[in-house]
């Protein structure tokens, strides 16, 4: 008997060094959980047994506890390198269609050849849908989740329907006259100032469209136009009024008429004046078409007010100044940023500046966090004695944040794990010594004649 319940010391002590040792192993293992080697006395009666003087059958490992705790915050220079402060698991699959979902503390993720976001092993990172432009999320349930995909760029173009502009023109400037000196482009005494703003074409390709502006006489001003160095005609909508004057090559542009306060002088119930209008499908005064690249035929706005509708034109004592200038279209985006916040949403950043919400990163959290399976590269799966995966939204209730191009270093103390070697060594030696000590009773008792 004494030589079972030795041989179960060290078992138990082996047990205790090699959990130990692992601890000590992946000290440098991001994500790594330590954990910690639980033992309990053995102990076997029966009604029959003098329970008062029982000794005991030696000792077993109960369990092999990992400990949850967390771990320090190392800062790295990868955008895609997140951890959590906090509770809960990264969800990730090893298929894009796949619904076996593992669970990691790890975050060191990067973009595989197809730009989905992937863990070291190539398992996808799971997040919920969102909606590209408000960045809600449609469901954090989940079975809802879907590998996330980072585009390298930004969908198809948008040519530009809307220009958005106001500005103050110099009331202090002298008119000139539009008979004797005809608005000319080349000709900077035609024109007081000017100003100019990138539109897009049906393709994404870029054009320059340039306005002109002419002080006529007080409180008058012209407005010119040209597209890519050709003048082109600034016809008006609505209630706007086309320049008396001409360009020097026969080119229209819009008169605006401010009050004595310097505000627009417009119809009662407007706040400023009826957008001018520039058709793109003609041709310029050489005979060739303004869109020379195949691109569809367009029509441009060009409003007089910002993209808000509150600030419109005025003429006031003072240099011309363009207080807003925007348009509506894009060109075809590279991706030039990607940023994740605390709740896991992540916004791409694109050189069109268009900004996009891809997705959110789900976490997921569990009741028992103990009873959780390991598979190795600090991974876990769900057991019975877990509990089932609880979803949510990061930063929220009791689910943990997440800090962004941050990595979870290991949990392992290394002085403690130390101490703890040297203590488990020395109950491997007492064990080894009672075995010896027994061998040595036995082999005494063997030689009695």
């Amino acid at each position: 008997m004494s030589f079972n319940i030795a041989l179960s010391g060290i078992n138990a002590s082996q047990k205790d060094l090699d959990t130990t040792a692992n601890n000590i192993s992946n000290v440098k293992t991001t994500g790594f959980k330590q954990s910690r080697a639980e033992f309990a006395d053995v102990y076997a009666t029966s009604i029959f047994n003098a329970g008062n003087t029982k000794v005991g059958d030696g000792v077993l490992t109960s369990s092999v506890a990992q400990q949850f705790s967390q771990g320090t915050l190392d800062f790295t220079e990868n955008s895609l390198d997140m951890a959590i402060s906090g509770n809960g698991f990264f969800a990730t699959t090893d298929g894009l269609g796949s619904r076996d979902m593992t669970y990691t503390r790890s975050g060191a993720f990067k973009l595989n050849d197809d730009k989905f976001i992937v863990d070291n092993q190539g398992n996808y990172l799971q997040g919920y849908q969102v909606d590209r432009n408000s960045g809600t999320a449609s469901s954090v349930a989940l079975a809802t989740t879907q590998p996330i995909r980072i585009p390298d760029v930004a969908g198809a173009p948008q040519n530009t329907d809307n220009v958005f502009t106001a500005f103050n023109v110099d009331a202090r400037r002298s008119p000139i006259d539009g008979a004797a000196n005809p608005f000319d482009p080349d000709t900077p005494s035609t024109y007081h100032s000017s100003t100019s703003a990138t539109i897009y074409d049906s393709l994404g390709e870029s054009h320059t469209l340039s306005t002109y502006y002419v002080k006529r006489d007080n409180n008058q001003w012209d407005v010119y136009a040209t597209f890519d160095g050709d003048e082109i005609d600034l016809a008006p909508t609505g209630t706007a009024v086309a320049s008396p004057d001409t360009s020097v090559n026969g080119n229209s542009g819009l008169r605006l008429t401010f009050l004595g306060n310097g505000e627009p002088d417009v119809p009662a119930g407007q706040t400023t004046f009826d957008p001018g209008s520039i058709d793109l499908s003609g041709n310029n005064a050489a005979g060739d078409p303004y869109l020379n690249n195949g691109a569809d035929a367009q029509t441009v706005q060009f409003n007089f007010q910002d993209l808000s509708g509150t600030t419109s034109p005025t003429q006031f004592a003072s240099d011309f100044e363009v207080t807003n200038l925007d348009q509506d279209g894009s060109t075809v985006g590279r991706l030039t940023n990607v940023d994740i916040d605390k709740s896991g949403l992540i916004a791409a950043t694109y050189s069109n500046g268009d900004v996009q919400y891809l997705g959110q990163v789900s976490i997921v959290r569990f009741a028992n966090e103990q009873g959780l399976t390991q598979i190795g590269g600090t991974k876990w799966r769900e057991s019975i004695d877990s509990g089932e995966p609880l979803s949510g939204e990061a930063n929220t209730g009791t689910f943990g944040g997440i800090e962004a191009s941050a990595l979870e270093n290991s949990n392992v103390n290394l002085t403690k794990e130390l101490v703890d070697l040297i203590t488990a060594q020395r109950n491997f030696q007492a064990n080894s010594r009672s075995l010896e000590v027994n061998n040595t009773i036995n082999q005494t008792i063997l030689q009695i004649r």
